[in-house]
């Protein structure tokens, strides 16, 4: 219908409902990235060991541990949690600053893993924006009406 409201999983009308939409898809990629990740470099142990350093190990495992971190924060904020949106923001931020500075380092990482840092950047960037798009333009709800003289 031309004229419908977006609903979130709860189903109650929400305007943020489609970026946080966006969010949930993204974060989902982010976590096949994150388990791709740790299946080339399985694969690349066994076959070229000079490109599955232990650095890239290092990399990835930290990948993975945000691939099961993001999706918990991600579900509290599709639920309404201010934290859980706050929680997503923050961690998009770091995410992405971390990777563009580790994708910097010259031959610390081999070229394949700066291409995977690069694209985990992007994906990071544009969570970021869809998260603080959504904490700008979203509702208040019960968690931020503590400080409320009323």
């Amino acid at each position: 219908m031309v004229n419908s409201i977006e609903r979130d999983e709860l189903g109650s009308a929400s305007l943020t409902s489609v970026p946080l939409a966006r969010v949930k898809r993204l974060v989902a990629a982010y976590v096949v990235v994150a388990l791709g990740t740790l299946v080339a470099l399985a694969v690349l142990a066994a076959t070229a060991p000079h490109l599955a350093t232990s650095e890239a190990w290092g990399h990835a495992v930290i990948v993975a541990v945000f691939a099961i971190v993001l999706p918990v924060r991600t579900r509290a904020a599709l639920k309404g949690s201010p934290s859980g949106l706050r929680a997503l923001t923050i961690i998009g931020c770091v995410l992405l600053v971390v990777n563009l500075v580790e994708a910097a380092l010259p031959g610390v990482f081999p070229a394949w893993m700066r291409v995977e840092m690069l694209v985990i950047a992007a994906m990071m960037l544009t969570l970021a924006i869809l998260s603080i798009r959504v904490r700008r333009n979203r509702q208040p709800v019960a968690d931020d009406q503590t400080n409320d003289p009323r």
